[in-house]
């Protein structure tokens, strides 16, 4: 066998849980609650602008690095509902997902040994893009049982090598949302030590009766944050993979510069129709939020009567748990053995932090995106769980 020849830095990354947990779905018949995606596309006018970009020739060759002006049009107004003001030639930039964002982000900002403090447990790109740019990942921790931001640890955590801060509220995959309070002394945190922020924001539109603020408007934020956000969550349409990031000028152009070097432009003719679901169908997203909080407690409610404890999320569409009480200490295992016992797929959520600790290694994230009827089958097959499958 040839050793592999990946470079040092990146030896730990690996294959993604997700991909590992979609191909077990995928060979055992099992109902996939481990990825994020829906089961049911979005806003039928959306794919019909689509369709009619691609029929019309718009989009199919190359569009403009920044994307193309009617999208970043529809970026500038949609974030001027929260009072933020951006510069559609020099201010809004389109991405190839959010994914790709948070990338470019950290190849433009980090350097070799340079500290990005991310919100703990975190979403995976997250410490793999850091590692990508050489820089360190410090993690803080959110704590439990509700898995809130401990303020003085932030603090605390700040060094002379600190050079961003990473945030994402609602937050992936516990599904907190930072409250006023907290975002007041990030951004203190942020000022004083006169951090960059990058805030994932994708899932701003999906948050049940708690309101989402981007940490952008807050005092002497906007100068210092790049926004990231994309259609995919918010329209259901999450292969499309398009991001955006707005931000101040002098930091969209370092984004900018690495973005064009990673996939240059992408999706030209789905830019049009994520165009039209900006300006269009935002009624639409309102309306996948009640459902998606519906089926949160749909999940939730099946997911603690089989003896679970669970974490009732306050957005996304992730729910986490706790399987200690079902005689499990170690999910990952659990989470292999899921799909050929009950047949159903969730994830591990060890994989989201540095170092697991024993409660940490017990947790697992199941997604609610999918269609009722679903989710009623998955819940039915775990209750195997508590039949005594284990």
């Amino acid at each position: 066998m040839v050793a592999s020849r990946l470079v040092p830095h990146l030896t730990g990354l690996g294959t993604t849980i997700f991909a590992e947990m979609s191909a077990l779905a995928t060979s055992t018949g099992a109902i996939n609650l481990g990825q994020g995606f829906p089961d049911v596309d979005g806003p039928p006018s959306v794919a019909r602008a689509a369709a009619d970009a691609v029929e019309t020739g718009r989009g199919n060759q190359y569009p403009p690095g920044l994307g193309i002006p009617e999208l970043r049009t529809a970026i500038a107004k949609h974030q001027e509902q929260y009072g933020l003001t951006y510069d559609v030639d020099s201010e809004v930039l389109v991405t190839a997902g959010a994914t790709e964002g948070i990338a470019a982000a950290m190849l433009a900002f980090v350097d070799t040994g340079d500290e990005v403090l991310a919100l703990e447990p975190f979403y995976d790109s997250y410490r793999a893009t850091i590692a990508m740019a050489r820089g360190q990942c410090v993690p803080i921790r959110l704590q439990p049982p509700d898995f809130r931001l401990d303020v003085e640890r932030l603090g605390a955590a700040v060094s002379a090598k600190t050079k961003v801060l990473l945030l994402n509220s609602p937050h992936n995959p516990t599904g907190m949302v930072l409250t006023a309070e907290e975002l007041t002394a990030i951004a203190e945190v942020a000022v004083e030590h006169d951090l960059i922020v990058v805030s994932d924001e994708v899932y701003e539109h999906l948050s049940f009766g708690v309101a989402h603020t981007p940490i952008a408007t807050l005092p002497g934020m906007r100068e210092r944050t790049v926004t990231l956000s994309s259609a995919g969550k918010s329209f259901s349409f999450t292969g499309w993979k398009v991001g955006w990031a707005t931000g101040p000028a002098d930091l969209i152009s370092d984004v900018r510069t690495t973005k064009q070097f990673l996939t240059f432009v992408s999706a030209g003719p789905f830019q049009y129709a994520v165009a039209h679901a900006l300006t269009h169908e935002m009624e639409w997203v309102e309306q996948l939020s009640a459902s998606l909080a519906n089926r949160r407690d749909q999940l939730c409610d099946g997911l603690a009567q089989l003896g679970m404890e669970v974490f009732r999320p306050e957005g996304t569409y992730f729910v986490t748990t706790d399987v200690g009480p079902l005689g499990f200490d170690d999910a990952m295992t659990f989470c292999r053995e899921l799909p050929r016992r009950c047949g159903v797929v969730a994830v591990p959520c060890s994989v989201f932090y540095d170092t697991p600790g024993a409660h940490e290694k017990r947790l697992v994230r199941w997604t609610f995106s999918k269609q009722e009827s679903v989710l009623a089958d998955a819940l039915h097959r775990l209750s195997a769980l508590r039949n005594g499958a284990n």
